[in-house]
């Protein structure tokens, strides 16, 4: 006998979204700088006012200060939107806020390529800090 899908629990890996939170560890090479490349090709969240899905490729670039953003905690963070309703614009400057507040970074760039909905493509980009 299988049970009903309304009585199963979450999945693994949504359960490990829901408790999403940016992790960091000491930098290395503090006093150094150097940048940090990262690519998250499958951000999704949702339009606020048609419900449909968003998908946009994250490059996220940055100068660590004290700290450096952990990789793991950092996908599941941006998995953390993919139902959340709310606009390109607002997106990606709450995500680079969190990013700061979490690493606080020398400098931080972060570009959203969102996929084109509507014969309409936008990109965002916001940034943190000066650039060494």
């Amino acid at each position: 006998m299988t049970s009903s899908s309304s009585t199963q629990r979450p999945a693994y890996g949504e359960r490990a979204i829901a408790e999403a939170e940016l992790i960091c560890f000491d930098n290395p090479r503090q006093g150094r700088p150097y940048d940090v490349a990262i690519s998250l090709p499958e951000f999704t969240c949702k339009c606020p006012f048609s419900g449909y899905p968003d998908f946009a490729k994250l490059q996220l670039t940055y100068q660590p200060g004290p700290r450096v953003l952990e990789l793991k905690a950092l996908k599941l963070y941006v998995n953390s939107w993919r139902d959340q309703s709310i606009s390109h614009e607002e997106v990606v400057n709450r995500i680079l806020d969190d990013l700061v507040a979490a690493a606080a970074p020398q400098w931080m760039e972060l570009v959203a390529d969102f996929n084109p909905r509507g014969n309409v493509h936008t990109v965002i980009t916001v940034r943190h800090g000066e650039r060494q």
